[in-house]
């Protein structure tokens, strides 16, 4: 697990999330999705007046093309 606060660019190693019934259905449905994905997925779920935002990834250590080079540090060397 990596946690990316990006907004100041750093790590996190604590976060406590809290999610509406709607939003918290909505991850789920998209974590069933980046799992059926061979290829990985992220998604973005906001809040209602979308002032705020979760971004999810499923990532391999051995497969980061992808991603940019600041998610590739911080998956690989969690800084």
């Amino acid at each position: 697990m990596r946690l990316l606060d990006e907004d100041r660019d750093t790590k996190l190693d604590r976060v406590t999330i809290y999610l509406t019934r709607p939003e918290a259905e909505e991850l789920m449905s998209d974590l069933r999705m980046a799992l059926a994905n061979p290829k990985g997925h992220h998604a973005h779920i906001s809040s209602e007046d979308f002032q705020k935002e979760i971004t999810v990834c499923i990532y391999d250590n051995n497969l980061l093309g992808d991603f940019n080079e600041r998610s590739k540090r911080l998956i690989k060397d969690d800084v």
